[in-house]
């Protein structure tokens, strides 16, 4: 009984200093237990396997620091607190608001989710309809999916200037066009607000979204964000203090 405690100390150490780990790496660091003996001490430390990677790393639950969506991100691993990539697309579907396309919530998970959202309808565990002749995946339970329905009829209903914003792929590439245009005519630092406000309506991702969609830095937005949460809009400032060219003394005429 000694024994396995050390090791479950160790095997929590581990995870402390790494943060995640294949089972390889784990059994390389601990004389190659066999698989079983591993998982079950991975299961009294209560274990979380990834949803990206097909699954291959292991991390702890008092190790995750997931966000307001229950992810979580360790360079380029993600993990989530509803379990595997098919229990994270169930459970993402069905708090939704008008449902999701497959490029919708792989813009959220920053994977790819289209087999997983087959394979959950097929099994019963969502329905899908087609929209504008592209599947969006709803809620299996009638309730729920009857008000994403209708918050994605009237989402489809939107003008495209306004579609573009919540999803570049769904507007037509005249209101894109509109809207590089009126971002074209502003100062820099009205852009960096602007595209603040719109990526705080996206919510987790909106940064990069509107970033890509506006050709900014997602840095720049994430700063322009920053600036309207934080109040800082002195009206008759573009750059922050001491941006731009240092000023130059004038060079004085000699006779």
């Amino acid at each position: 009984m000694k024994t396995q405690k050390y090791h479950l100390q160790a095997i929590k150490e581990f995870f402390d200093q790494h943060k995640i780990a294949t089972i390889d790496e784990l059994r390389e660091n601990f004389g190659d237990p066999a698989r079983c003996t591993l998982f079950r001490k991975l299961g009294e430390l209560q274990y979380l396997s990834s949803y990206s990677h097909r699954g291959k790393y292991y991390t702890l639950k008092s190790i995750a620091g997931f966000d307001a969506r229950g992810l979580w991100r360790w360079r380029s691993v993600s993990f989530s607190r509803f379990g595997n990539l098919l229990k994270t697309t169930e459970a993402f579907v069905d708090e939704s608001q008008a449902g999701y396309r497959a490029s919708e919530l792989k813009e959220i998970l920053q994977v790819k989710t289209k087999h997983a959202l087959t394979h959950l309808v097929r099994q019963g565990r969502l329905q899908r309809e087609a929209f504008d002749s592209i599947y969006v995946y709803l809620s299996a339970k009638d309730r729920v999916a009857r008000g994403q329905r209708k918050a994605r009829e009237m989402r489809s209903a939107q003008p495209p200037a306004a579609l573009i914003v919540a999803n570049p792929d769904l507007a037509t590439e005249e209101a894109k066009a509109m809207l590089v245009l009126f971002c074209s005519m502003l100062d820099e630092r009205q852009r960096r607000l602007y595209a603040g406000l719109e990526s705080l309506k996206l919510g987790h991702g909106g940064d990069a979204h509107i970033g890509s969609l506006l050709g900014l830095d997602p840095h720049t937005v994430a700063r322009g964000r920053q600036e309207l949460l934080a109040g800082n809009l002195s009206p008759d400032r573009v750059r922050a203090p001491g941006g731009g060219r240092r000023a130059q003394e004038k060079k004085r005429l000699t006779s």
